[in-house]
């Protein structure tokens, strides 16, 4: 359990995360996903390549997983209706009647099946040879107890809000029932807790869920978004 992280107070101090340098691109991937989706293993498959692969680019991967496919007998344990109302802000950026999974998003400006491995490709390609708009510094990370806190700033114009994720590394499960029942699943980059500002600068507490244990690797993915949701930056750091 959660309490097992620390003992007592003991406070974790790490390094400063230095500004990004804007000359290089930033590149989003927000995969929309379920356990109780039946699509949805070949996606997370792919997302966990892509991670592998561009590991020390600036590539970022997150799996956001959705609430509406509960009902089909199997609760995802890392679903959250916040999520799913997210990605309904997509659909209202992108003009679409409808939400489904997998999705994969790529800097909040194209979506498409998170399983189609040349679209992925294709797109890592195009928004890699952009140039970012905005910088994130995160300083002070500190892990006391089930809380996470860190400031945060913000350089550079353009952006509306920041999007920070806490990020646990890498889940198995057994799945009993639904879609995917007696399927082991593997989630890459499971976004654990996320919270949104809109300011360019400031501190951020994160509650660590008790799902978490000691055995996770965790990390904190920001990035900022216009206000079309386009990505405009992105750092990361790890816990």
């Amino acid at each position: 359990m959660i309490k097992n992280l620390l003992i007592l107070l003991t406070i974790t101090c790490f390094g400063v995360v230095e500004a990004q340098d804007t000359t290089n691109a930033a590149v989003v991937l927000e995969l929309f996903t379920s356990q109780g989706c039946s699509s949805c293993p070949l996606a997370d498959t792919l997302l966990d390549e892509i991670k592998k692969e561009y590991k020390n680019k600036n590539v970022f991967v997150l799996s956001y997983h959705v609430d509406y496919w509960n009902r089909l007998g199997w609760k995802d344990p890392f679903s959250s209706e916040e999520f799913s109302n997210y990605q309904r802000d997509y659909a209202q950026q992108f003009y679409s009647n409808s939400i489904y999974t997998p999705q994969l998003v790529v800097n909040g400006s194209e979506h498409f099946t998170g399983s189609n491995s040349s679209k992925a490709q294709a797109a890592l390609k195009r928004y890699g040879s952009l140039t970012s708009t905005n910088s994130i510094e995160l300083n002070e990370v500190r892990h006391s107890g089930n809380t996470i806190t860190f400031d945060y700033k913000i350089s550079g114009s353009n952006f509306k809000r920041v999007t920070l994720a806490l990020v646990v590394s890498e889940r198995t499960t057994k799945i009993s029932r639904g879609e995917n029942r007696n399927l082991t699943l593997k989630n890459t980059n499971i976004v654990a807790n996320r919270i949104v500002k809109m300011n360019a600068s400031g501190q951020v507490v994160f509650d660590v869920p008790n799902w978490i244990d000691t055995q996770d690797k965790l990390s904190v993915i920001v990035y900022t978004q216009d206000a079309s949701l386009k990505t405009t930056g992105a750092t990361k750091i790890n816990i």
